[in-house]
């Protein structure tokens, strides 16, 4: 009889936890005002804690070389779970393209498993690319708002973060002309604003790949940027020897290990090494000094002047 009970009582528990899951999926209270996604960057983030550790959740515009150039420069701990293309949804249900083969590295870590853990003070995600597709097909906002609220049922302290990526270079809206755009109206205003209006989520800083690489490549075509003079010079070429339209080289891998670095960090990066080594222990493409020189001072300009990075007056001055 007793056996029976608890039965009873764990699948009426079950039953109440999955109803309460339900309602939360369901429920879509309407995205955050502009006013009030303003406010939540307004206070800025304190210096990030001594223990570090950061786990990254996406693709390969995170990759594999790009989190272990971040973790040279930084000196903390890792973890990571990658797919192709992969959405964050894919990352909640378990349905990844390409995640046997993406995660075949000694820094995989099950996602869920790694979340719960609480092991990890800052969290980075980012969403697949089309950014506009993923909205539309896969509830990108939904599923942002989930990792980030489990993210925060284990740990209420962590650091939450959405890097913000690109889309292909030959883009038929024009490249540079996504990047000023799509700030607001996809990643602010088709992610984080529905997002941050759900229980439990609080607020998700953000990570602007996209926009220093659009700084970096306005600089670049101006003649500002010793070395690097065309966009194409940030991006790698396709296993037939043709122009990869969306994936870095080790200098794009660079400039976002860089962008993460002064984000998460809140320092500026000028000075930091750029003679690193890939996630193999290969070392990268050389970068000239006056190269690297040039995109740690492109890279602090946009972090710090973009209110939801979380990096407040006094850090800007660093």
């Amino acid at each position: 009889m007793r056996k029976v009970l608890n039965i009873a009582l764990g699948l009426a528990a079950s039953t109440a936890a999955a109803a309460v899951a339900a309602w939360w999926w369901l429920s879509r209270p309407a995205p955050l005002s502009p006013e009030a996604f303003a406010r939540a960057y307004a206070t800025p983030l304190p210096p990030p804690p001594a223990d570090l550790a950061i786990y990254h959740l996406g693709h390969s515009l995170v990759g594999r070389d790009m989190p272990a150039m971040l973790a040279q420069l930084g000196g903390h701990d890792y973890a990571l779970q990658l797919g192709w293309g992969a959405s964050l949804q894919g990352h909640w249900t378990g349905e990844v393209p390409g995640f046997a083969e993406e995660n075949a590295n000694p820094r995989f870590r099950p996602a869920l498993h790694a979340i719960d853990s609480g092991a990890y003070p800052v969290v980075v995600m980012t969403e697949m690319v089309e950014i506009r597709d993923a909205i539309r097909y896969f509830d990108s906002a939904t599923h942002l708002a989930k990792w980030a609220a489990r993210s925060r049922t284990a740990r209420p302290d962590a650091r939450i973060y959405l890097y913000e990526t690109w889309h292909p270079l030959d883009d038929p809206e024009g490249w540079l002309t996504r990047l000023d755009l799509d700030l607001a109206r996809y990643w602010q205003d088709g992610l984080l604003r529905p997002a941050m209006a759900r229980d439990g989520v609080g607020t998700i800083h953000v990570i602007p790949g996209g926009q220093v690489m659009a700084a970096t490549v306005r600089a670049a075509e101006a003649g500002q940027v010793p070395g690097l003079t065309d966009r194409r010079q940030l991006f790698g070429s396709a296993a037939d020897g043709s122009p990869d339209q969306i994936h870095f080289n080790d200098l794009g891998a660079y400039l976002m290990a860089l962008t993460h670095y002064a984000t998460i960090y809140q320092r500026s990066p000028l000075g930091l090494p750029h003679a690193l080594a890939r996630a193999d222990g290969s070392p990268i493409t050389p970068i000239a000094p006056e190269t690297a020189a040039a995109l740690q001072r492109i890279v602090w300009q946009v972090v710090s002047g973009y209110a939801a990075t979380g990096i407040g007056a006094a850090a800007q001055g660093g």
